[in-house]
């Protein structure tokens, strides 16, 4: 499946809108649509169950977007989380440096001095991706923050930003969370959120995009056993992306080389998922030491630290931390699971073999005869709805509603009959087996739950 496939797929059905479209758009803006929107909300249920209310460790947070600015001053942001850019001279557009460079010549250039990037244009002669011209402006640094103010009085000291990241809120709630939950080393806490990024040169669907949805685990351990932990949540988190159906050949690990780390990092690995355009980022784990603690200590001059109840001894916690994207997940799960499948008959079927824990919707009720069979259907949907998301199709040949559900992911397909109407049984189909078992409408829901359970 091609991206230009995929983008097609996601609007045809309901999954994924372009942003802002019928103002002309606004670019690499994306709006979730209803079965976006569902599908999305079952990842980061997924997330949250297993991450969170399935370990003993590891509690909730939900801070906020805007916080004190002082937060991104002590986190690094302010001063270095930013981008080399170049803009072409010719077209105006702006790329960045560092991609452009491993997009033309396939070298790495992150890392590289604003010298060396310019070095690097001017000797390869490196063409702009979009009129071909060469000749680019000097590499200068590009600040991914986004700037707004708060409070009625535009000024230097009304400035705030919003959130690069959701871990941030995580750390300054360390103390909070520790001593109100009553929480012993090690423990970790979570968070799902919006992030925002004024990024260079977004792209790749929802790959790259300036607004996106974050879930962060921050675990806190004690000096000495973060090894042990990192690599722990890789294999965890490979397991869970896993569990929900990714296939082994979609996946593999890139730990990142010391000479690639920060200077406080123990370690980073990337889950790497097998995009259109090759093994590309879909899951961040890092071992980042006792930093972003140390730094909250230093410039709020607040106690951070953890007094061991047990050993009397008192340290800054090291932190190993899985982050990862809801739309990359999103867009990993929807390329991994989709078929255009040819049949024993020789038909063929779009079908998306979505893990049923995904899926926006777990059933659609399906009434065989509009007029026949509507009534006891609708009483069937009222029946699921009180439990499970579920959809309602009553239009077209029941062939033509069986395929609508298989595109978009629908795992069972619940269809209501004359059985049912004399013997209280429906007739529920298989979405990848399309195999049927007939079940009493009493025992729907237990079959339904048995076939659901993540």
């Amino acid at each position: 499946m091609t991206l230009e496939e995929l983008v097609s797929y996601a609007n045809r059905y309901g999954f994924v809108f372009p942003g802002s479209e019928i103002y002309g758009g606004l670019a690499n803006s994306w709006d979730y649509g209803p079965l976006g929107t569902l599908m999305c909300e079952n990842i980061r249920k997924a997330w949250f169950k297993k991450f969170i209310d399935e370990s003993k460790n590891n509690v909730r947070l939900d801070s906020p977007i805007i916080v004190n600015p002082r937060v991104w001053e002590a986190s690094g942001h302010l001063k270095s989380f930013n981008d080399p850019k170049v803009d072409c001279v010719a077209c105006k557009n702006r790329f960045r440096a560092d991609k452009l460079i491993e997009d033309s010549l396939g070298i790495d250039a992150d890392g590289m001095t604003l010298d060396q990037i310019d070095k690097l244009i001017e000797d390869n002669n490196i063409k702009c991706p979009s009129c071909g011209a060469h000749d680019f402006t000097k590499a200068r640094t590009f600040s991914l923050m986004y700037k707004t103010s708060q409070g009625v009085v535009e000024d230097s000291s009304s400035t705030v930003y919003l959130r690069p990241e959701t871990c941030q809120g995580i750390y300054i709630d360390f103390k909070n969370v520790q001593r109100a939950m009553r929480k012993k080393i090690p423990f970790g806490i979570g968070q799902n959120g919006k992030a925002f990024r004024n990024e260079i040169t977004p792209g790749n669907f929802l790959f790259r995009v300036r607004e996106f949805d974050q879930c962060e685990l921050e675990f806190f351990c004690k000096p000495g056993t973060e090894n042990e932990w990192f690599e722990y949540y890789k294999d965890f988190c490979v397991n869970f992306l896993k569990e929900l159906g990714l296939k082994d050949e979609n996946l593999k690990l890139y730990d990142h080389p010391k000479e690639k780390l920060a200077f406080y990092s123990k370690g980073t690995t990337d889950i790497l998922f097998n995009y259109p355009w090759g093994f590309d980022e879909l899951w961040g784990i890092a071992s980042r030491s006792d930093y972003d603690l140390s730094k909250h200590i230093e410039y709020s001059k607040q106690d951070l630290t953890y007094l061991d109840p047990e050993t009397n001894e008192r340290y800054v916690p090291y932190v190993v931390e899985p982050s990862v994207g809801v739309g990359r997940l999103f867009l990993a799960f929807l390329l991994n699971a989709y078929e255009n499948e040819t049949l024993l008959n020789g038909d063929t079927r779009e079908v998306l073999h979505i893990h049923p824990y995904l899926a926006p919707y777990k059933a659609v009720v399906l009434p065989l005869i509009k007029k026949t069979h509507s009534e006891k259907a609708l009483e069937i949907f009222k029946l699921l709805s009180e439990e499970f998301i579920v959809s309602y199709d009553d239009t077209q040949a029941i062939g033509k509603r069986y395929r609508r559900a298989d595109a978009i992911g629908t795992p069972f397909a619940v269809t209501i009959d004359d059985d049912t109407l004399e013997n209280g049984n429906v007739t529920i189909r298989n979405r990848d087996t399309m195999l049927q078992d007939v079940v009493k409408v009493s025992e729907l829901k237990d079959y339904l739950r048995g076939k659901l359970k993540y």
